[in-house]
């Protein structure tokens, strides 16, 4: 397995750090603290190629907050946006080639180039083979980010970074709180890298040809039941063993086609797929929503209101509840907005129109 050294002179290098500072402003340019660093870039800048290079950088406090998402409370943690959020992406635009080269094909969460739809356009290549994808295993890690353990971390990280510079400063950033924070640029990418040895096990030990991840969410198919049974067994004494982590006690092997997969926001089957439940009720109460107010809306407003559901409606079989929502409740009013704005074909974004 190849090591990679030589690498913190390239994170300080100025260059790296002014397209660092350009990347992590991207979406932020409103906050007072990106407007304060550009203000005065070039001290900024400086002062932040100092920390890096004399290794005075430190992490800064963070502000923790409480964000329910999926009906489920978070802890997400928040650091300034000087140095660290900037910091992070100098370590990431270096680092990510290399660990990129790490994950296997079917892990999708935060990388460049996957993501929920590659993913769904896999899974449903993958329940083409009937045969072989008859039964599912699905099963997830209980409270994974706050589980993983930071001397298995940096083993793993020590398996292709050998520079002690930069691991000092992966290290500083490991360090700063317990397990690893929600709301870190980095976290992701360190919960991709504390499973993608479970995957390549998964899918090299353990022959699992249709073997799919997103985050700690993981679907396994295979045309055997036992096969699957014997598996969930052997992945659980795995995590524990090697990763200190414990599966959540509602995994499931099913029937694909009694159930189907509930997975990146849908639910597959092998004929057909669905988005998921909870998806269909929140873009529901937004049509309700645009309904009760669209006389204080623009037809812009409208239409991006409901271009993210559209987005995740094409990837699956959902053209009836589409046309039922927007197109039966919306044209009218769309057309109506338009019209007093002199904005025209506002509803051409939607394909079957």
């Amino acid at each position: 397995m190849k090591r990679y050294g030589n690498l913190y002179p390239k994170i300080w290098d100025m260059d790296n750090i002014k397209e660092a500072h350009r990347n992590a402003q991207r979406g932020k340019k409103h906050y007072q603290e990106v407007q304060m660093v550009n203000a005065d870039e070039e001290n900024y800048l400086v002062q932040l190629q100092a920390m890096l290079r004399d290794k005075t950088f430190r992490n800064s406090a963070y502000e923790v907050f409480t964000k329910v998402e999926g009906g489920k409370e978070r802890e997400i943690y928040r650091l300034p946006y000087f140095p660290d959020r900037i910091v992070h992406h100098c370590i990431m635009q270096i680092l990510e080639p290399i660990w990129m080269k790490t994950f296997i094909s079917d892990t999708y969460a935060a990388l460049k180039g996957r993501g929920i739809h590659k993913g769904v356009k896999r899974l449903k290549l993958a329940l083409r083979d009937v045969e072989n994808t008859k039964y599912c295993l699905k099963f997830d890690v209980r409270k994974f980010y706050p589980s993983i353990d930071h001397d298995i971390l940096k083993v793993i990280l020590r398996k292709k970074i050998k520079g002690p510079d930069v691991l000092w400063l992966l290290e500083e950033i490991i360090d700063s709180a317990e397990g690893v924070p929600i709301g870190n640029y980095l976290s992701q990418y360190f919960g991709n890298l504390y499973l993608a040895y479970f995957d390549h096990w998964m899918k090299e030990e353990k022959g699992c040809k249709y073997y799919f991840r997103y985050c700690d969410d993981v679907v396994v198919l295979h045309r055997d039941k036992g096969f699957l049974h014997k598996l969930l067994i052997e992945a659980q004494e795995y995590l524990d063993t090697h990763l200190k982590l414990r599966m959540k006690a509602n995994y499931q092997i099913f029937p694909v086609d009694k159930r189907g997969i509930d997975f990146l926001g849908y639910r597959f089957f092998h004929n057909y797929t669905l988005l998921r439940k909870s998806i269909v009720q929140r873009f529901k109460a937004k049509v309700v929503r645009i309904k009760r107010s669209y006389r204080e809306m623009f037809s812009s407003q409208i239409i991006n209101g409901l271009m993210s559901y559209w987005g995740w409606m094409k990837y699956g079989n959902c053209l009836n509840l589409a046309k039922r929502y927007i197109d039966g409740n919306i044209r009218q009013i769309v057309g109506t907005v338009s019209k007093q704005n002199d904005i025209k074909n506002p509803l051409r974004r939607f394909t079957w129109l």
